[in-house]
């Protein structure tokens, strides 16, 4: 521990070192700015994604998919909401989990609505996003996007839950029943948990790092090289649209928050404005093109089109304020 934060706090003179004294380069050029931006960045980034993702690798032992469905059975609109959103953060959760889980909680008697909830929370609320955003951004924009995460998920899920869409799940979901199989839970050591700590450091980081190098990369070029003039015009407050076309555009693309995060430090460098920056990055990871096709094989499409409008147009609501407050 006591290596990485020597290594973490040197990172700025360790980047000036290589930039000015090694490569040489002129301090008031644009490349010089790209390639500083990258080599202090890619560092800072990865470092944050071994801390964080060893530690919530260590928390998710404690939240298996088996107790968040006994946690959440039985609950009631808008308490349940609360709760499964809250529970999301800490889940484990990808897209390709997204059809078992919904099933479990469907067997379990978790309401429809706060099924969504937790559903809405898990990807969008994402561990690597929030550390990433601490570490460039600070506490209180973290804290930020924790909140309005959480907002649009438990919002989503009553809205959701209150349209009585029950009879827009596939039929066949209801016919499964879960089995004494499905009860077994793991007792851990806390040797086991640091050794699944350390197993999620393998798999996660091992998996996002070529996003993250990728997505600095972009990030380094707009901050190099994109006036910010432009980057004002197209995504500023005075730019109405921006926040719907922000929406538009990030729904469809697929990117995790490890490569979505570093352009969206470069944007609100270069005068994009929040609101607009923060509907963005929602849209890219909470509206996960993947995840929608895979919920296909349980959701019937029109309960499909109503998550995904609700969602964004809670997106849209949270860009518009952001951008009025900030």
């Amino acid at each position: 521990m006591s290596v990485w934060i020597v290594v973490y706090a040197s990172l700025q003179a360790i980047t000036d070192e290589i930039v000015f004294g090694i490569l040489k380069m002129q301090s008031a050029s644009r490349l010089t700015e790209t390639v500083r931006f990258f080599l202090f960045e890619a560092p800072k980034v990865l470092l944050l994604l071994l801390l964080i993702v060893f530690v919530i690798g260590i928390v998710r032992t404690y939240f298996s998919a088996e107790r968040t469905r006994r946690i959440l059975g039985g609950k009631k609109s808008f308490v349940g909401n609360i709760l499964a959103a809250m529970l999301g953060i800490v889940t484990p959760f990808c897209s390709c989990s997204a059809v078992p889980l919904f099933i479990g909680f469907v067997e379990t008697g978790v309401p429809l609505g706060v099924t969504f909830s937790f559903l809405i929370s898990a990807p969008m609320i994402n561990e690597i996003a929030l550390v990433l955003l601490f570490g460039l951004f600070g506490w209180k924009r973290a804290l930020l996007y924790v909140s309005t995460g959480l907002l649009i998920a438990i919002i989503s899920g009553v809205i959701i839950g209150r349209l009585r869409m029950e009879k827009h799940v596939e039929d066949w979901v209801y016919k499964i029943r879960a089995t004494n199989a499905a009860q077994f839970e793991e007792t851990l050591t806390f040797s086991d948990r640091i050794e699944r700590g350390i197993r999620s450091v393998d798999e996660i980081v091992g998996k996002v790092w070529p996003f993250v190098l990728a997505g600095i990369a972009v990030g380094a070029w707009i901050h190099g090289y994109v006036p910010e003039n432009f980057m004002a015009g197209l995504m500023g407050k005075s730019a109405w649209w921006s926040v719907p076309a922000a929406v538009v555009i990030g729904v469809p693309l697929y990117s995790n928050a490890a490569g979505v995060i570093p352009i969206v430090h470069a944007l609100l460098e270069k005068g994009a404005s929040l609101g607009t920056v923060l509907a963005f990055m929602m849209s890219v990871i909470g509206l996960s093109f993947p995840e929608t096709i895979i919920l296909r094989k349980v959701l019937k499409m029109r309960l499909i089109l109503v998550f995904v409008g609700v969602v964004a147009v809670g997106i849209i609501i949270v860009g518009y304020v952001f951008n009025m407050m900030y």
